[in-house]
């Protein structure tokens, strides 16, 4: 019965591309329109898309009118043409959905179109590729379609991570790179403690490639970065000496249950006055901080015998 209900209303996803196919043939319709704009008038279709944006207009007004500007760009810089199939994988990730192509079906140049159109947003936007030899070789190639209209194309995987050329290739229209650069550029940022240090931008419209690999596959292995470790312990010994200083409830609050304590305002006080700094909270202090607090836990929180014990000479 289910066979006979597919061959009479279509599977969804038939559904799904006889919806889309209307919009393709309107895509179509303009391309000798296009064909008649000189090189010049082609590349003004950026600056035009972009005032009508800001005049209220959205993406998806626009989508019909920026997919045939990619289409003749695409014929001009790299003597390929979209093909409707092509057309209709650029709706479906413009929409945010997955479109499964087979291989030579030119992913590559599907992305075009939806990376273009919402790159007109001004926002960034973040192409995703399983490794390094496709980042650089697609932000090469179809960075000339870009280009040619008027926008900045940047690969990540070109710089090395910490400083400004970085920043610089995320301030980019469309910025391509690997999902772990992608990942690892985010967890630093999240670790900074100055916002003007990020290299990422507000993330806004990113393209996936193999999602099912990136998303899947590698997402099972997690990004970990690592550091060295304190090598010095004489930080302990001159915290250790500071904490029998400070008074319970008048410096510091504790939480038996959840085993947390708190400094008051007059242990913050206490405490700049021991250690002979302005403010505890400074970023060149805040690692005493963190000694401080777990000083507090190590004196008052934890009992030997229940929370830890002595064997062989080591805490366990």
């Amino acid at each position: 019965m289910a066979n006979i209900v597919t061959k009479i209303f279509g599977s969804e996803n038939d559904r799904k591309l006889k919806k889309l196919r209307p919009i393709v043939a309107k895509i179509n319709a303009l391309e000798p329109q296009f064909v008649a704009l000189s090189d010049e008038q082609l590349k003004a279709k950026t600056v035009e898309y972009r005032k009508r944006l800001e005049d209220g207009e959205t993406l998806d007004d626009l989508m019909i009118e920026a997919f045939a500007t990619v289409r003749e760009a695409a014929k001009r810089t790299l003597g390929q043409r979209h093909y409707d199939v092509q057309l209709i994988g650029g709706i479906t990730l413009h929409r945010g959905e997955i479109a499964e192509m087979r291989t030579g079906e030119g992913k590559t140049l599907v992305s075009t179109l939806a990376a273009y159109l919402n790159a007109l947003a001004g926002e960034g936007v973040h192409i995703v590729t399983v490794n390094d030899y496709l980042a650089k070789r697609d932000a090469e190639w179809m960075g000339r379609v870009y280009t040619f209209l008027g926008m900045t194309t940047e690969c990540i995987n070109n710089y090395e991570p910490y400083g400004n050329a970085r920043k610089t290739a995320y301030a980019a229209d469309i910025t391509y790179g690997t999902n772990n650069e992608f990942g690892f550029d985010y967890l630093r940022d999240n670790m900074k403690f100055d916002a003007e240090n990020f290299v990422q931008r507000p993330l806004h419209y990113a393209i996936v490639d193999e999602c099912d690999s990136i998303l899947i596959d590698e997402a099972r292995t997690p990004l970990i970065i690592s550091g060295p470790a304190e090598d010095s312990v004489e930080k302990y010994y001159e915290i250790n000496k500071i904490v029998p200083h400070l008074k319970m409830d008048v410096h510091f609050t504790m939480e038996e249950k959840s085993k947390t304590v708190s400094l008051t305002e007059e242990g913050n006080t206490k405490v700049e006055e021991l250690l002979g700094v302005d403010n505890v909270y400074d970023i060149k202090h805040i690692g005493s901080l963190h000694y401080i607090y777990q000083a507090l836990k190590a004196h008052h929180l934890f009992r030997k015998e229940v929370d830890y014990m002595i064997v062989e000479g080591e805490i366990v």
